[in-house]
């Protein structure tokens, strides 16, 4: 077979990444065409249609409580002041307020909407300043003034104070990380550059003793570059996630005035927007690296890969501060929000008067966006790099193949033409017409997507490998065929569709499991949370099975290097997984928008539909996420036996299995850790909560306005408190036993953590993904059965609520969190290898 030229490999991975992150752009682009505006169905002299009581019906909502000729006293008092000519905006603002201040808070933002809505341009002219007042100007697209009291509502109050509040939290986090980042890096140096005493002599290569590799202190100076731009990378990534799902909440609040099919393309274009982002510069920047790196590295290969495995090492140790950190913010404010709103003062979700409803909105971002991105980043980063420090090994590592050598780039390369290709279909090709149409419509993409990514690794696979290959296998070498390596990629592929699909089937009310357990909540709290954590045991056979038989496949026949693929392999269509996991807390996001706007429940509902298939299609990431970090925590453990010089990992071996037991028991150390930092946040939050709606007069009659900021202030400070234990544990571990015990002991540390964790994060991601369903079940009253639980504050629904609080940590703190700490200390372990090999066992030294 004759392959394509390295030229053309160098043309197509970049090309493919700027076509990723050009596609974001588009994205975007159409996003931003959504503008804060009304559609007034105005006739050519502006003058409303539809009128009722002289103002456009569609504007005008009755509430309970208040009858249309109340509405328009009031309409006339404010249309009267804000004709007066006012010079300064806050005083307009305020005038506004004092005048309907005796309505319910809820229907003030659509008086003031309704009542400007008729007014003149120029009665306007004063409102027309306040975005540059207001929040930042992105966000204030404004073509037309009727929707300008919508706009100021929404800036003020909820888009205003979100992106507020996510900001602050992320740059408060990433002063502590970054300060964790500088002091891990000069680590790295130190213990890399000690393992031969700092020298800047060459050495012979491990694998090639007939070939000179450059020294160690080169291999430090490197791994520490690739470290921090990993970091950066993450951190990025998580940034821009936050700041694109900020920007499209309240677009996809708009758009459901128009229909669910609008919103849903509005809240999965902006998710496409970070999939596409992250993917494709992920792979730039790597690919740039491992470019740069190379002008010193020259044909040493083996020396060059096993610096770029740095890169992986910074992105997963940003992932870790992030979900744990995220995670923390966002269940502290959900929980203590829920507990108090919806069980003791019976009013809805999101309701602007409870006074952690804008934490709970921050936390979506920091912890379901930021922190979800940052995860997948460094799975995607790791798998990469496992991939790439086993081939520098093979035959085509040694004979310096650069098409092969870039085998595991190229399959990236061509997910991201895939996943482009597959959006398409969800906003271009086809429309949702309904409801019940959401939830098929983002299947229908992991399917899509798995298919023609299926002939996409075909078709590289049979360019760019040679026919056979060699690769090393713990001392021995294994003649590979392509054909198999495109197995191993495949097998990968489909297990994480299964194990997604597996998940959606114990996650989604739309099948028994979550019906189940919602009808267990007739009797209390108590069968609830049996019922929950008994499904969430029985969820993770099939999972596992799915796994084994991944591993089994691909080790049987490419050995590790089949592994890392097929890792690789189930994280190929990440833009679109990201995309579909972004597109949740988006939803989410606008729904909470719409519920303190005051729209009307005709907008809630489908917001809420959006977000309920956003809850289970959430759940199916995090089975991709739990699935891919236990194939690529085995591959990264490979390459560090292999690095560390280690042939046979022998479980009857005392140092072996000391470190076994101890690896299995870290998962259940750190979940402790993260439940207990969520609770005792929580409990913060609700004694807050009560104290505001108890000393607050007019709190809960909706005319005060509740102290946001404090519950802020409560989740910001417990988050960037909590995070430092668990992470601690997490980074540590490794430096530790491979210091104090050696290579071996952390084998077992490794292999135990593995084998543990991937059991108790899928059970704790969907067990609490099936307590929040069953909650939703309830709450949405679709079928008969839903309804003889219901209604919202019936003692079941209670019941169904203090189930989804338990859940709240589980699936969104432990459980996605325990997927990064089997990574990171297996990634940690390959990139300290060499000083552990050198230098570890200290303690079996002196003993």
């Amino acid at each position: 077979m004759v392959l394509p030229s390295d030229l053309a490999t160098e043309i197509v991975i970049p090309s493919c990444a700027v076509v990723g992150i050009v596609f974001s752009l588009v994205q975007w682009v159409l996003v931003s065409r959504v503008k804060l505006s009304s559609d007034l169905n105005s006739s050519g002299s502006g003058s409303p249609t539809n009128n009722k009581n002289g103002y456009n019906d569609y504007l005008i909502e009755e509430e309970e409580g208040i009858n249309d000729h109340d509405v328009v006293v009031k309409c006339a008092e404010i249309q009267s002041a804000i004709s007066e000519d006012f010079n300064d905006i806050a005083e307009c603002d305020r005038l506004v307020r004092r005048i309907a201040q005796p309505l319910k808070s809820i229907v003030r933002p659509k008086l003031v909407r309704m009542c400007l809505s008729g007014l003149s341009s120029a009665s306007l002219q004063v409102w027309s300043g306040l975005p540059s007042n207001a929040a930042p100007s992105a966000f204030m697209e404004i073509d037309n003034f009727d929707c300008i009291p919508f706009t100021i509502f929404l800036e003020t109050n909820a888009l205003g104070a979100t992106l507020e509040g996510a900001t602050s939290f992320l740059f408060t986090e990433y002063q502590y990380v970054g300060v964790f980042m500088i002091a891990f890096a000069i680590l790295i140096f130190l213990f890399l550059g000690s393992v031969e005493s700092f020298s800047t002599k060459s050495r012979p290569c491990t694998y090639n003793l007939h070939e000179m590799c450059k020294p160690a202190l080169a291999t430090a100076v490197f791994s520490t570059v690739s470290f921090l731009l990993g970091a950066i990378t993450s951190v990025l990534s998580g940034f821009l996630g936050m700041k694109i799902a900020t920007y499209a909440n309240a677009r996809t609040t708009l758009e459901a005035r128009k229909g669910v099919g609008k919103a849903f393309i509005t809240a999965f274009r902006s998710g496409a927007v970070m999939g596409f982002l992250l993917a494709a510069n992920g792979l730039l920047v790597l690919y740039i690296a491992i470019n740069l790196f190379k002008l010193y590295y020259g044909d040493d290969w083996e020396g060059l890969f096993e610096a770029i495995t740095g890169y992986g090492l910074g992105g997963s140790s940003m992932a870790l501060f992030g979900r744990v950190g995220g995670g923390i913010y966002t269940k502290a404010a959900d929980v203590g929000a829920d507990l108090v709103g919806k069980v003791e003062r019976n009013i809805p979700e999101d309701d602007p008067r409870n006074p952690a409803v804008i934490a709970d909105n921050v936390g979506d971002n920091v912890g379901d966006i930021a922190g979800m991105g940052s995860d997948l980043f460094g799975s995607y980063a790791e798998s990469s790099c496992a991939a790439l420090v086993v081939a520098s090994i093979s035959s085509f590592g040694i004979n310096h193949e650069f098409t092969p050598m870039c085998y595991p780039l190229l399959v990236s390369s061509m997910g991201i033409l895939v996943c482009l290709i597959t959006t398409l279909f969800a906003t271009n090709f086809f429309e949702i017409k309904a409801v019940k149409e959401i939830e098929p419509a983002l299947k229908k993409q992991l399917i899509i997507s798995t298919i023609l990514m299926t002939v996409g690794v075909a078709l590289v696979s049979w360019i760019a490998l040679p026919s056979s290959f060699t690769i090393f296998n713990f001392g021995a070498q294994k003649v590979v065929k392509n054909w198999q390596l495109f197995l191993c990629v495949s097998v990968g592929l489909w297990a994480g569709l299964i194990i997604g699909f597996v998940t959606e089937y114990y996650t989604s009310n739309a099948y028994s499991p979550v019906q189940d357990v919602a009808d267990s909540c007739r009797t209390g709290a108590a069968t609830n949370v049996i019922f929950g954590l008994a499904l969430g045991y029985k969820s993770v056979i099939i999972p596992i099975f799915a796994i084994a038989i991944s591993i089994f496949v691909s080790f049987s026949f490419a050995a590790m290097y089949g592994v890392a693929m097929a890792a690789l392999g189930m994280l190929s269509t990440i833009a679109t997984g990201l995309a579909i996991d972004a597109y949740g807390p988006i939803s989410d996001n606008a729904g909470g928008i719409a519920e303190m706007a005051g729209m009307s429940h005709k907008i809630r509902e489908r917001t809420d539909a959006l977000d309920a298939a956003g809850n289970t299609t959430a759940a199916i990431g995090k089975g991709f996420a739990i699935g891919s970090a236990a194939l690529v925590s085995l591959a990264l453990f490979g390459a560090f036996v292999s690095r560390a010089g280690i042939s046979v990992v022998n479980v009857l071996s005392p140092k072996v299995f000391i470190g076994l037991i101890v690896g299995a028991m870290l998962p259940y150390w750190f979940s402790a850790m993260t439940m207990k930092s969520v609770g005792s946040a929580a409990l913060k939050m609700v004694e807050e909560v009560r104290r505001q709606f108890n000393t607050i007069p007019g709190l809960m009659e909706g005319t005060a306005k509740p102290d946001y900021a404090t519950c802020v202030k409560i989740s910001t400070d417990a988050s960037i408190k909590e995070m430092i234990p668990p992470g601690a544990l997490v980074m540590l571990t490794p430096l530790i036993v491979g210091t104090l015990f050696g290579v071996e002991t952390l084998s077992g540390v490794l292999a135990g953590s593995l084998v543990s964790g991937v059991q108790i994060a899928i059970s704790a991601s969907n067990t609490g993904g099936a307590w929040d369903n069953a909650k939703k079940y309830i709450e949405a009253g679709a079928s008969e059965h839903a309804r003889t639980l219901g209604p919202k504050g019936s003692d079941p629904h209670k019941a169904a609520v203090i189930g989804d609080t338990i859940g709240d940590p589980l699936k969104d703190t432990s459980g996605p969190s325990l997927n990064i700490l089997i990574k990171l200390m297996a990634v940690e372990s390959l990139v300290f290898a060499p000083f552990f090999a050198t230098h570890g066992g200290l303690l079996f030294k002196i003993f």
